[in-house]
């Protein structure tokens, strides 16, 4: 067993700390950026021009300065992203004392969390890792599912999630609609751009669902 618990994050509204400006940052924030974060600070005297950008169009909190360990208070996810690792062990120490989730370049050193690679397709999220055992493995499955796992993915998730909304205000028996999403499931990938007939498509699921 590799000790590590697999969650996804709502990080809306939450306090996210970058320490660094190089490429790693940029990638720890390309992560946050796409989950949705929306409370993001770096913090480092230099970032690169990306990063730069970024700070400028307001995605991104600058704080133009070192790290100090008030920068951890508050923070739900702290990334020491520097090239300095005896920093990066500071900004772990005061990352666990301020009650932060903890990620490092060294990621032993931050015993926090461990950044996946992620492909996203709409409402479908599928995230791997190798728990720091293989970085190149990780990005090889990732490469390996993105073939695998298409556009046409998260338009059927988003039309999967159309019809589970609407069987939960609808009275639907909790037995049947549960069959019933299993069933429409099942068909996934769907081709196309518009939205789903709903009602026609339960007519659909109905009539192919076994009798109990």
């Amino acid at each position: 067993m590799n000790g590590y618990y697999p969650v996804m994050l709502q990080l809306r509204g939450e306090r996210c700390v970058i320490i660094g400006g190089g490429r790693i940052a940029e990638r720890k924030l390309q992560g946050l950026l796409e989950a949705g974060a929306d409370n993001i600070t770096l913090v480092s005297p230099r970032i690169t021009p990306r990063l730069q950008e970024l700070a400028a169009s307001g995605s991104l909190h600058w704080q133009c300065r070192i790290y100090q360990p008030s920068d951890a208070e508050g923070a739900r996810l702290l990334f020491g992203a520097t090239d300095d690792p005896k920093l990066n062990r500071r900004i772990a120490e005061d990352g666990r004392r301020a009650g932060a989730w903890v990620n490092t370049v060294d990621e032993a050193e931050g015993r926090g969390f461990l950044n996946p690679s992620v492909v996203r397709r709409g409402d479908l999220l599928i995230a791997v890792s190798a728990t720091g055992a293989s970085p190149a493995l990780s990005i090889r499955l990732k490469r390996e599912l993105e073939q695998q796992y298409g556009e046409e993915y998260g338009y059927s998730a988003g039309q999967l999630r159309r019809l589970r909304d609407y069987m939960k205000v609808s009275g639907f028996e909790p037995g049947e609609r549960e069959a019933l999403l299993r069933l429409a499931a099942e068909e996934v990938p769907f081709k196309g751009e518009t939205e789903v007939d709903i009602t026609a498509w339960i007519k659909q699921l109905r009539a192919k669902r076994p009798l109990d």
